[in-house]
């Protein structure tokens, strides 16, 4: 076979022809021009996104990141190897400065620590960081996509097509920049057709001087919610990189940023007190009866708890009651009956609003966390834990009564973590411990123990990649601190984990059972239908994933009846779970102990 030889100013003159080609290829799909409706429909969503930003000015909501690092398997597609845990009290007054955002250094952290420096943890821990100074941008444009520029003078709008997220009707359009410039956004945008709010947006940013920005900034997905009549304020946020790579390795990320807390005023004073008149009350004090010492060193334990429990409540850090809550004083009642169990006052349950796997007491109230709920995947495993915190209720492991003094309490709201101690001693856990697992040998659980013994295990697999999710805020971790369960009777009766066993269901995903209202911090079920795993990777154990809402109008909203349970989950009580879809083996719902 014979080769025609090149010669070398013909092969120099068509590599160039081909430089010269490539260096004029648009970066960006050419758009079609809008119809006149399409353009009206983007001007007013530009005219809206001032509104949102000016709404947001005016609350001081609870920013909390989770955030997990991944790595590739071959088996389970990714797996977690690190995890980073935040939560803010953000006033946005403070975050913004004109209509251009201030940078800050990212030196120091903790709760509540400044606006822009709680942002900036959040963007150092995505590493949205240039140098020592943090890019605010980099996070904040998450919830607000440009809001120096978002116009038809700095964005080219292509129209995409109509779709409905839940009962929004939204019209989308893919966004790309004009002209060049720091941080502008590239991806998708939906537009809700009625008042011209973006509901959602989708993509990442694009930085001017560079063709691979993938090291400056993520991409994720960032959604709103129709709250009040006429607003719609950011409710969450994914981020996702699954093929970074850095130091040479190919490394993944993870990461949910949620709001709530929103109707929270910041308190104008150091401390503040806000008195409460109950309209319509009757002064019985003189049909009451006298107390003993022991009536009154109970009573003394309830104003502690009451006192203590408010104040959580105004910090944004404690959910309000629940019909979920019934749910789990129906456990309570499983155990305490067969057991004997006779408390001269109710015990009750509450949910604290952090993604972090804890419990504790106060008083004669369980709290646990909505990350540990979440995670829970059957009855039997709520009522381990349910049965681990009853016992120090039982054992009187109350909290410090100098909290029924209230001007203890009277502290700015960071600093609930510092101020108010929830956790038990170790000695105190391990009596409780002990404690449980009789609770639950004599309970209608007894013949369900391995199961619950299967999520602890899974826990304490899984304990030394999520040292954050395992480290507790305000209560007690499930995990000695050697990586053991405190439950450990529990979970050495459990069989072997198994990840191919799809019938074995040892742990599910964060955000499985609860959803929080970002409005008024009410705790609702999910409204979803469960289905078994059709393999290793459905599981996800104990994993973020992607977030997605089925939208509502508030008006909707308010009409709506109140959503059931899930198929497979704890109902309320007297109420069997919905049985129209298959779910994971043993999650049948409460039933109450004769």
């Amino acid at each position: 076979m014979k080769f025609r030889k090149i010669s070398l100013p013909i092969l120099m003159f068509t590599l160039g022809l081909n430089l010269a080609y490539a260096k004029k290829e648009p970066k960006y799909q050419q758009a079609h021009e809008l119809t006149p409706e399409q353009s009206a429909l983007v001007e007013k969503a530009i005219g809206r996104e001032k509104v949102v930003i000016k709404n947001i000015q005016e609350r001081t909501p609870l920013v909390e990141t989770y955030i997990q690092e991944m790595k590739p398997d071959v088996h389970l597609y990714q797996v977690p190897t690190g995890d980073t845990y935040m939560l803010s009290r953000v006033d946005f007054r403070k975050a913004f400065v004109d209509k251009t955002y201030a940078t800050r250094a990212t030196k120091g952290s903790g709760f509540f620590k400044g606006s822009l420096g709680a942002l900036g943890n959040i963007g150092k821990a995505l590493r949205l960081s240039g140098g020592e100074t943090f890019n605010t941008q980099g996070f904040m444009q998450m919830m607000f996509l440009d809001p120096t520029g978002f116009d038809q003078q700095h964005y080219v709008f292509s129209y995409v097509r109509r779709e409905f997220l839940g009962s929004v009707r939204t019209w989308e359009f893919d966004v790309h920049p004009k002209v060049g410039g720091t941080g502008r956004f590239t991806g998708r945008v939906w537009i809700e057709d009625q008042d011209g709010n973006v509901v959602r947006f989708n993509g990442t940013y694009t930085e001017s001087t560079r063709e691979d920005s993938s090291k400056e900034y993520f991409h994720f997905d960032s959604w709103r919610m129709n709250m009040q009549p006429d607003l719609w304020l950011p409710v969450a946020i994914y981020v996702e990189e699954s093929q970074r790579v850095e130091g040479g390795k190919t490394v993944g990320l993870r990461a949910q940023t949620h709001f709530w807390g929103y109707s929270l005023t910041l308190p104008t004073r150091e401390s503040e007190n806000v008195s409460v008149q109950v309209e319509g009350a009757v002064d019985q004090s003189a049909d009451s009866q006298d107390m003993t010492p022991l009536q009154a060193s109970r009573a003394w334990v309830s104003q502690a708890e009451n006192n203590v429990i408010d104040r959580l409540v105004q910090a944004g850090l404690l959910a309000p009651p629940s019909d979920f809550d019934k749910t789990l004083e129906q456990i309570v009642v499983n155990l305490a009956v067969p057991n004997n169990l006779n408390f001269p006052d109710p015990v009750h349950c509450r949910i604290l609003l952090t993604t972090t796997v804890e419990a504790t007491t106060v008083g004669n109230t369980i709290l646990l966390s909505k990350g540990l709920i979440d995670t829970l995947p059957n009855e039997e495993s709520i009522a381990a834990v349910v049965a681990f915190q009853l016992a120090h209720v039982a054992l009187g492991h109350h909290i410090d009564t100098r909290y029924a003094f209230n001007d203890r309490l009277l502290f700015p709201d960071e600093s609930s973590f510092q101020r108010i101690k929830m956790y038990h001693t170790d000695a105190d856990n391990a009596e409780a411990a002990k404690k449980a697992n009789e609770y639950m040998q004599a309970s209608m659980y007894k013949d369900r123990i391995p199961n619950a013994g299967l999520y602890l295990t899974q826990l304490a697999t899984l304990g030394k990649e999520l040292k954050q999710l395992n480290s507790p805020k305000l209560g007690d971790s499930m995990l000695k601190a050697d990586g053991t369960p405190w439950l450990y009777e529990i979970e050495k009766t459990a069989p072997k984990l198994n990840q191919d066993d799809l019938t074995q269901v040892a742990a599910f995903p964060l955000g499985s059972w609860l959803k929080t209202d970002p409005w008024d911090d009410k705790q609702h079920m999910l409204n979803a239908k469960r289905y078994a795993p059709m393999n290793a990777r459905d599981k996800m154990p104990l994993e973020v994933t992607p977030i997605y809402y089925k939208l509502q109008r508030y008006e909707d909203a308010q009409k709506a009846p109140a959503g059931t349970a899930p198929t497979g989950a704890p109902a309320p009580t007297g109420a069997p779970a919905p049985a129209d879809a298959p779910a994971p083996a043993g999650t049948p719902a409460p039933t109450a102990q004769n």
